[in-house]
């Protein structure tokens, strides 16, 4: 997630076209404007298997191209001093952003990117604006 690797074979996940970030049917509403997630890119070669293999795509996943990709923040578990030392306080459904002020006790789980300049496209039609660019 953080050098934007494919998360099928980890080579740079840049395409012609931008970053290509797969999200479940059901995830996002159709128009955000920003999108944070904490799912690394997929390169082209590997958009159509890992859209068919991940049971949480059910086949029919969102499917993002993004020009950037900023990293957002960080997922996980935010520690504190209890009566028993050193103890979980909260552990957050949603990420930390960069500059909270929480993070010096914050242990991360996951790095998590924000999608601005990004567009929804159709799976198929994601992989023959691919092969035109290739």
């Amino acid at each position: 997630m953080q050098k934007l690797r494919c998360q099928v074979c980890v080579k740079p996940a840049r395409t012609p076209l931008g970053f290509i970030f797969l999200a479940g049917p059901d995830d996002y509403k159709h128009d955000a404007s920003s999108i944070i997630t904490g799912q690394p890119p997929v390169c082209g070669r590997h958009v159509r298997a890992a859209a068919s293999l991940c049971p949480h795509l059910d086949g029919r996943p969102m499917t993002f191209l993004a020009r950037s990709a900023p990293l957002y923040g960080v997922h996980g578990t935010l520690y504190g001093y209890g009566q028993d030392g050193v103890q979980v306080v909260a552990t957050p459904d949603h990420p930390l952003p960069y500059g909270h002020p929480n993070l010096p006790t914050f242990l991360a789980s996951q790095l998590v990117r924000r999608l601005n300049s990004f567009r929804l496209v159709d799976l198929d039609e994601l992989l023959q604006e691919l092969a035109r660019a290739a």
